[in-house]
């Protein structure tokens, strides 16, 4: 399934590239770049937010920088340019494709440049100085296995949609999917690959682009392959949500299962609402704080982040959230989520 046209270079010169804030740094005063897949899912909004007011709090300057679409290769590659012009002392970047960026990041790091990826892992992941992340496989584990025990012995005869990112399948995408798979009891083939599993539970994988419109455009397509499916994977919850307008369209949000991985308070309260009953709750306020403490940190005196014990990532924790808890799954509920969601 995977996509293997892949942006390999520098694709745009760095003066046709717009910083997606009203910052225009110069060479002398950038001290730090923050470099997201997109500046309209939430997720990367808080996560601005977050980093924002760390660098402020720091004492670095933070110039910030987004691609136009979840899979625009292209405006990141850009931005790292001109991140590596500004002699930025460091790089925060949610890759939106860990492959393709992997000869840029090569650059920037060439440069004297520290690069830390946030929420998704280069391949490989040494590739990035670091990464701040969900354990993103254990995530879906975790919602696969909750979507298990609910089902109980129906899980026998589930009818599952598998609503992913999109067709380069970053890791991510995989992580998650594969996560969910293997937590719901499916026999998973390639671990870095998506859509070569045989069983016959599964109705079928699109994607989404993490939107609520791709959301919904998948949904349709897969109930136009099997309009008796009763259990949704999603890669986030802007698609989640998407997923559920399509449903509720067809006439078929109930007795469907929708779960999915974020823990936004929308997400949150889409729990509270009974349209999503699960979903794996992820940090990026820490992600975004922790970046820029080790950003700090090596521009003062070279030191790198170290990785969690036995990963190669440091991991940000995961919750699962759900008003419907099963026996032997730790869990909180929808308005504990509230009290914890990042907006």
């Amino acid at each position: 399934m995977r996509n293997l046209n892949r942006v390999t270079g520098a694709l745009f010169a760095t003066a046709a590239f717009a910083a997606s804030g009203a910052y225009n740094a110069s060479a002398q005063d950038m001290g730090a770049c923050l470099i997201t897949k997109t500046d309209t899912n939430p997720f990367f909004v808080k996560m601005k937010e977050g980093a924002s007011a760390a660098a402020s709090e720091a004492g670095i300057e933070l110039a910030t920088y987004a691609g136009k679409y979840d899979g625009d290769v292209e405006t990141q590659v850009a931005a790292v340019e001109t991140c590596i012009a500004s002699g930025a002392k460091g790089i925060l970047i949610t890759p939106t494709d860990s492959r393709a960026l992997v000869p840029i990041i090569t650059q920037a790091r060439d440069n004297g440049v520290l690069v830390i990826a946030l929420d998704t892992q280069f391949e490989p992941a040494d590739a990035a100085d670091a990464t701040f992340a969900t354990d993103n496989f254990k995530a879906g584990e975790m919602i696969g296995e909750w979507a298990k025990a609910r089902m109980g012995d129906d899980a026998a005869n589930a009818k599952i949609a598998l609503l992913n990112l999109n067709a380069s399948e970053v890791s991510v995408d995989y992580q998650r999917n594969n996560g969910f798979l293997k937590g719901f009891g499916i026999d998973i083939k390639d671990p870095t690959d998506i859509g070569d599993e045989d069983d016959p539970r599964i109705v079928g994988n699109d994607v989404t682009d993490g939107s609520p419109d791709g959301g919904r455009r998948a949904m349709e397509n897969l109930l136009q392959v099997n309009p008796d499916i009763n259990l949704v994977y999603t890669i986030n919850e802007p698609a989640a949500a998407g997923a559920y307008e399509a449903l509720k369209a067809a006439g078929k949000e109930e007795g469907v299962t929708i779960v999915s991985v974020d823990g936004g308070c929308p997400g949150v309260k889409d729990i509270e609402a009974g349209v999503i009953g699960a979903t794996s709750m992820q940090f990026p306020l820490l992600m975004a704080s922790k970046g820029i403490e080790a950003i700090k940190a090596f521009a003062e005196g070279g030191a790198k982040p170290e990785n969690s014990p036995g990963l190669d990532f440091f991991n940000t924790g995961v919750e699962l959230v759900t008003d419907q808890p099963v026996d032997g799954l730790p869990s909180i509920t929808s308005e504990e989520g509230l009290k914890k969601c990042w907006g």
